[in-house]
């Protein structure tokens, strides 16, 4: 299949940030500007919103991606044209942030309230959310309550007015909100959804099972096993870490955009 001009080049910029990033000598200096972090971390920046898109963690992650998006970019941006195509894929990429966030604030806000009606102040809750108490990849409950203890006594406070229900919920926003986000993937699943809202009788089959599903049917069963994942924890394919409310948020945006650009193909919206 001959590759796209769009295409080409995603693929070509996030190879290079990817081997700039492992080759650099200081990769998690470039993670800590790059990925997408929550507001409430201290490692947010607004650039991230777009930034993350092009970050990947490891080859495996890189190499499926940067497959996917060859594979179904290009024939998306065949039918598309470049602009078009560039427009779509970073709208479902912005889309897949906007829905990870929004889930972020539902989940989170309960854990402030709770913590407000305990005497912390949103300040102070910032302040504890923001403490660093990763060793190695695993959240630590130890190095929350050292590091934890230092900040309460300079805010006039001390370890033992925490309750183990505040400790816990303070213990589950920061890990909430100190995560990272990276990849092109929320991006790749609305290439994936348009490609299937425009050859929904294309059969294609997943390396271990070997039978040909027409697009119309597999592309919404994974959407399906996305969203299950994302409720349930449990992972059917990929890693447990990855952001499957991502996953969701770039298929729904490249759904609605699909939708709008369809309904409006004959007014003033249409492309020419």
């Amino acid at each position: 299949m001959r590759i796209t001009p769009a295409v080409k080049h995603l693929l070509i910029l996030n190879v290079i940030i990817f081997v700039g990033t492992a080759f650099s000598g200081n990769k998690y200096f470039f993670d800590g500007i790059l990925a997408l972090y929550y507001p409430m971390s201290g490692a947010f920046e607004f650039w991230q919103i777009g930034t993350h898109m092009f970050m990947h963690g490891n080859l495996t992650h890189l190499l499926f991606n940067m497959f996917a998006l060859w594979m179904f970019g290009t024939a998306v941006e065949q039918q598309f044209g470049l602009r078009k195509f560039l427009i779509f894929y970073l709208s479902c990429g912005l889309g897949a942030a906007a829905l990870t966030f929004l889930v972020y604030f539902i989940q989170i806000f309960p854990l402030i309230g709770d913590l407000e009606s305990n005497g912390f102040s949103y300040d102070l809750i910032q302040e504890l959310t923001a403490l660093n108490i990763l060793e190695g990849n695993m959240f630590k409950g130890e190095l929350l309550a050292n590091k934890m203890q230092v900040v309460l006594e300079s805010n006039g406070m001390s370890l033992s007015q925490v309750d183990n229900t505040s400790f816990k919920a303070l213990f589950d926003l920061n890990v909430k909100s100190n995560g990272a986000m990276v990849g092109a993937s929320g991006a790749i699943m609305g290439i994936l959804v348009a490609f299937g809202m425009l050859n929904p009788n294309t059969e294609l089959m997943l390396i271990f099972l070997p039978i040909p599903i027409k697009a119309k049917y597999f592309i919404p069963g994974i959407i399906v096993l996305d969203l299950i994942s994302a409720t349930t924890g449990v992972s059917f394919f990929s890693p447990s870490n990855t952001a499957y409310i991502a996953h969701i948020g770039g298929a729904v945006t490249g759904f609605l955009i699909m939708y709008f650009w369809k309904k409006n193909q004959f007014n003033k919206y249409r492309w020419n």
